[in-house]
């Protein structure tokens, strides 16, 4: 048995705390963050699972505004001006406490681990890819879920795109106002390089309150992630966009194409404005046209006005009101929980509700 003594306890100790240190100091910061909001929802028509209408509704809905959430993030200062940090963030609903507004999966909205530094940033796990950052960056209503470029979005694709599985990605340093990202979803079926394959890119350029940006999707079916909420349509994706900024309006146009496997291929044209009237309110608006390729019959227009009145910093009170008008087989909705789908004719929705950040 090995004898310890008082010098020898000394030393041991003296040891343990520096390796305490390090390790205090490898783990770095991390953050808990989330988003809790819930509000009520009115719509003159709704879809029945047959697709035609099923008449009138008003429910309780999860993430009225933005998406209830939560979730670890953090990042360490690695030295010579390197950084590693992770996320993992998890949907959650508010109406019933289980996953929503993800791929269906525990931290299914955002699981991954970077290493950044002068060159830019490496990042490997579940992500967004640039294409739906893009659509996003572009969107008058910042892909609220009423009556914005999000329901849209997943009218199409669902959440191919939002939330890619398998993916690495690189995204540039900003040089001279441009900046630079590109992604690869490796589908990880063996013996079948293509299936579940995904890749996007994007190019942005940021400078004097003007910001323009162009990004591309493609994507396989296929593939070993397994997602309940289905992450790997077949789709090709194109986007345009343009954002001026002066004083507190900011102005937005935009141009998306998805063309989707046995499906629509849509063009959808939007634009709006965002305007900070005080400081503690802000109210947005967007018009998005859609238009099927394929058959010029199918199209929709969405009309759409939101008002956030911020209580503080953390909590604020919101009201949306849309309108969407579909004719042909198009059936674009009017709000990403409760209404994604829409049916021929003119719906008219409506919610009100509060969002706590923290």
């Amino acid at each position: 048995m090995l004898k310890i003594t008082g010098s020898r306890l000394n030393c041991v100790a003296g040891v343990a705390i520096l390796l305490a240190c390090g390790i205090a100091h490898a783990q770095g910061s991390v953050t808990l963050y989330g988003i809790a909001d819930g509000g009520l929802l009115y719509t003159s028509k709704t879809a029945g699972s047959n697709g035609q209408n099923a008449g009138h509704n008003f429910s309780m809905v999860d993430s009225g505004y933005m998406p209830t959430s939560f979730g670890l993030k953090g990042v360490e200062n690695l030295g010579g001006g390197l950084t590693a940090s992770f996320d993992l963030e998890s949907g959650v609903s508010l109406a019933n406490g289980g996953f929503n507004d993800s791929n269906g999966n525990f931290f299914g909205r955002q699981a991954w681990v970077a290493l950044g530094g002068g060159f830019g940033q490496i990042t490997a796990g579940v992500q967004f890819s640039p294409f739906f950052l893009a659509v996003y960056e572009s969107d008058p209503r910042g892909m609220a879920y009423l009556g914005s470029a999000l329901v849209n979005y997943a009218d199409n694709v669902l959440v191919t795109g939002a939330m890619n599985s398998n993916a690495v990605s690189y995204t540039s340093p900003k040089i001279a106002g441009f900046t630079g990202s590109a992604l690869l979803a490796l589908g990880g079926q063996a013996g079948n390089f293509q299936a579940g394959r995904q890749y996007s890119a994007s190019l942005k350029y940021e400078g004097g309150g003007l910001m323009v940006n162009a990004a591309i999707y493609d994507g396989n079916s296929g593939g070993t992630a397994q997602t309940p909420v289905p992450s790997t349509e077949e789709f090709e994706g194109r986007e345009l966009g343009l954002a001026y900024t002066f004083g507190s309006l900011t102005a937005k146009v935009s141009f998306v194409n998805y063309k989707v496997a046995g499906s629509f291929d849509s063009n959808v044209y939007s634009g709006g404005l965002d305007c900070q009237v005080l400081p503690e309110l802000d109210i947005s608006g967007g018009v998005y046209v859609t238009s099927d390729r394929n058959d010029s019959s199918n199209h929709s227009l969405v009309v759409a006005l939101g008002t956030q009145y911020f209580l503080s910093k953390a909590t604020a009170l919101y009201a949306q009101v849309g309108v969407v008008n579909n004719h042909g087989a198009m059936n674009t909705g009017l709000a990403l929980n409760g209404a994604l789908n829409g049916v021929e004719g003119t719906t008219v929705g409506a919610n009100v509700g509060i969002r706590k950040s923290f």
